[in-house]
């Protein structure tokens, strides 16, 4: 890939992409806040009730904070008490339905000794309102077996992961185009995660080839292509991608993870014939 587009991210974490990362930044703590709130009282409330809490914990009450809810593992891995969606597991060793990455952090976790400090830690699970793997960070603590616990859903990517996962297209484009426009279309994992997914337009044709979230897309003119205001993008992206090789361009876009449309951030690559493009949406 050429220099430019190694120095992107840098070029855009210093202009205006600046204050939406600030933004996103601020939401994010915001929803950390909640999470240690909710894991705290829970914390509270389990050394003074014991496993009488798991109860008050396993339904929709005051440990339930809108998308947030506390679940609790023993130091076997079984699920004892969960609030959300999880409550299908209660009962059953959790560590079982996990990927082996996963897995081995999970039995590091039971093996830590009862601690006062709470821990955190980040990892990818179904999140029952999409129906999408998604990255989750949780809060958690050791109270003898119990391990009580809270967390979120962290979909938005960050440019130094839209950045990568461009890197990664590009590269792939230009060993194997048509099996990489094969894996884009099928929503391999490779290049698709959370918010971010690969597209690519034929130079040529000024058609789409791939596309990492809707596959309608393929075949249709991303020249014509609008915003939801309708304002147009494509043929201003082709035009850059065409004279310079590379570049960064921002526009509106539906986001497919929370669905509403939002402020996207697209880095873009020419590869032979191809304009390949990746985007992080910065509210």
């Amino acid at each position: 890939m050429k220099t430019l587009l190694k120095s992107l991210l840098l070029v855009s974490l210093l202009t205006t992409s600046l204050s939406s990362l600030f933004a996103a930044q601020a939401a994010d703590n915001a929803e950390a806040k909640r999470a240690q709130a909710l894991l705290a009282k829970a914390v509270a409330y389990y050394k003074k009730e014991g496993d009488k809490a798991f109860a008050a914990f396993s339904r929709q009450g005051e440990f339930v904070d809108g998308d947030l809810y506390v679940f609790v593992v023993d130091s076997k891995g079984t699920m004892l008490a969960s609030g959300g969606p999880s409550v299908v597991l209660i009962g059953r060793d959790v560590s079982s339905t996990l990927d082996p990455s996963l897995r081995e952090q999970f039995t590091k976790a039971l093996a830590s000794p009862a601690s006062s400090k709470v821990q955190q830690a980040d990892y990818r699970w179904k999140n029952w309102a999409d129906g999408r793997v998604e990255r989750k960070h949780v809060y958690y603590q050791r109270v003898g077996e119990r391990f009580i616990a809270t967390g979120y859903y962290l979909p938005r990517a960050t440019p130094e992961r839209a950045v990568a996962m461009l890197d990664k297209a590009v590269k792939a484009v230009e060993i194997d185009p048509n099996g990489t426009f094969g894996k884009i279309n099928a929503l391999d994992g490779s290049f698709i995660e959370d918010d971010l997914y690969v597209f690519v337009v034929d130079l040529d044709t000024s058609r789409f080839v791939a596309h990492g979230f809707n596959s309608r897309m393929v075949g249709t003119d991303f020249a014509s292509l609008k915003d939801p205001g309708g304002n147009p993008v494509g043929h201003a992206m082709l035009e850059l991608a065409r004279t310079q090789g590379e570049g960064e361009f921002e526009y509106q876009w539906r986001n497919p993870v929370t669905m509403r449309v939002e402020n996207k951030h697209a880095y873009l690559c020419k590869a032979g014939h191809y304009l390949v493009a990746v985007g992080y949406y910065t509210r």
